[in-house]
């Protein structure tokens, strides 16, 4: 039976982080609504509660039985869940006097205490917090401060119940990963029997019992999600699986040719389908955003499904859904925050099964698998690319000039990326290796790309604008370029990427030399929010 930690959402940002950390761990957990804790689940071993935007003192601040859980189970509260916890037990919560944001020292730690087992005195943590504990509950015992947080981390004398105000998930917890350790492992007592090579022979056994003979149909997008799906499927059903990749004609530079020579190299059974003059046609005139994505969407499941008919004796249909887009299409109430296009059913006309491989992996888990699996490293290391592609990356109408011209841009600006590379250290570097990039560390640094610093990055076309430029003694009256490149770990919240100044200047450089029809290059240095990571 697989161990599992059980982690209760209260809608915190970072809570998917927790989720991230707690695999490292090669231990299973399972995000939930805060409101949906397994009840006689033998498998789970201790259970993690989140942050939350929420005062404890709101009128509509989530709420848990604490009783389900306390005295039955290790249970670790972290910011809103330490401050749940106090205020339910009889401790005090109250407003601070300046909110408690950022970083932070313990200035006291009890090292005794297994949760601190191995720490540092003095050890960094990131605060984010308006209210604080300023008395913890009766048989409680503080167990670390910093110079204005006192009650920072607490323990129970008497049950396996731990809190901390700061938030040991985020990297700017220089000890975080310790201290998880410690709860997972230490005091859970994780096996730690969950990796990639295990989840490759456990997934592979189930499908083959789940599968049997049966005929599978996967579509495929290019990305390292359907690939990894596509080789594991490979790997349990091998001919029994026919793929589909269907080209709209907005994939970017020689995409559709380059991902059939990789999938061939896979032995993948895959059928190409270059349907791009019926997206253009169908696009012809539109400038709207949403109708734009409703055309692409309504096109692609026609020519896939028209594909799919052709198969008449498939039974299942297989999708490269990660965790993370289950988790984002259902908020903590139930209600949908926003549709995935791998969430949300299947057209009833096909009647077939839905077979998901990847459900319960993070992106970065996905891309260890494909590792695991042999795959190619630049089909691991792609990164995220919107299902409409080019389309919701050009400002206005769609023609296929237009997309040319965004297509040489891009690729100029995917291959400088890739080319240029860089040396990091610290922090900067830990953040790059815990998301998986292959990088050896000497002295202390790693050379890694810009493109693996990455989250994603882009060309945007903008076409509804012409500026005035000189090339040579002419006047030009061409479309600016907009460059886009963020940081992030789950694409939830992203921060723009500060690219250095010499690799934009060349970047720019060549794409208004070598590009016919852009006379400018920017910048886009806006965070999501409030901005969003497209512009369309």
């Amino acid at each position: 039976m697989t161990q599992k930690i059980i982690i209760l959402d209260f809608g915190s940002q970072t809570t998917q982080l927790i989720g991230r950390r707690v695999r490292e761990l090669d231990t299973f957990c399972e995000i939930m609504p805060y409101n949906k804790f397994p009840k006689d689940d033998p498998s789970v071993i201790g259970v993690i509660l989140s942050g939350s935007p929420y005062s404890v003192h709101d009128p509509e601040a989530f709420k848990v039985d604490l009783s389900q859980f306390i005295g039955k189970l290790p249970v670790l509260g972290i910011c809103y869940g330490a401050q749940f916890i106090s205020h339910t037990l009889g401790g005090k919560v109250e407003k601070a006097d300046s909110r408690e944001y950022g970083r932070a020292n313990l200035q006291t730690v009890d090292t005794t205490n297994p949760l601190f087992k191995g720490f540092d005195q003095h050890s960094q943590v990131w605060m984010s917090h308006g209210d604080t504990i300023t008395a913890i509950p009766e048989n409680f015992e503080v167990i670390g401060s910093t110079a204005d947080v006192k009650n920072a981390a607490f323990a129970s004398k008497q049950q396996p119940v731990w809190a901390v105000q700061f938030h040991p998930e985020v990297f700017h917890t220089l000890q975080g990963t310790q201290l998880l350790k410690n709860f997972v492992v230490d005091i859970c007592g994780s096996r730690q029997e969950w990796s990639a090579a295990s989840f490759v022979d456990s997934t592979v056994a189930e499908l083959k019992a789940q599968l049997g003979n049966d005929r599978v149909i996967l579509g495929l997008s290019g990305g390292v999600d359907s690939s990894v799906a596509a080789v594991l499927l490979n790997r349990a059903i091998g001919k029994n699986l026919t793929c589909i990749f269907v080209d709209h004609g907005m994939l970017r530079k020689n995409e559709f040719t380059q991902v059939m020579d990789d999938y061939k190299v896979l032995g993948l059974n895959v059928i190409g389908v270059d349907a791009s003059a019926k997206f253009f046609g169908d696009l012809a005139g539109v400038t709207d955003p949403e109708q734009k994505r409703k055309i692409i969407g309504r096109d692609f499941v026609e020519v896939f499904n028209a594909e799919a008919k052709k198969i008449t004796d498939a039974k299942w249909l297989a999708q490269g859904t990660i965790y993370p887009d289950r988790i984002e299409s259902l908020n903590i109430t139930g209600k949908v925050i926003k549709s995935h296009h791998n969430v949300g059913g299947l057209p009833k006309e096909m009647h077939l099964q839905l077979c998901e491989p990847l459900k319960w992996l993070f992106k970065d888990e996905v891309r260890r698998v494909g590792r695991q699996l042999g795959m190619p490293e630049h089909l691991i290391t792609r990164h995220p690319f919107p299902g409409p592609g080019l389309a919701v990356r050009i400002l206005g109408d769609i023609t296929p000039e237009k997309v040319r011209v965004l297509q040489d841009a891009d690729d100029i600006y995917i291959r400088g990326l890739r080319d240029y590379k860089v040396k990091l250290s610290g922090e900067e570097a830990r953040k790059v290796l815990a998301a998986g990039v292959p990088a050896q560390m000497t002295d202390g640094e790693i050379e890694v790309s810009l493109y693996d610093q990455i989250w994603q990055a882009g060309a945007i076309l903008l076409s509804t604008v012409r500026s005035v430029g000189v090339m040579g003694d002419e006047r030009t009256y061409e479309h600016p370029v907009a460059l886009r490149a963020v940081t992030s770990t789950d694409a939830m919240t992203a921060d723009w990427a500060h690219l250095p100044y010499d690799f934009m200047a060349k970047v720019s450089n060549e794409i208004i030399n070598k590009v016919r029809g852009v006379n400018r290059v920017c910048y886009d240095i806006s965070s999501k929010p409030p901005a969003t990571i497209e512009w369309e």
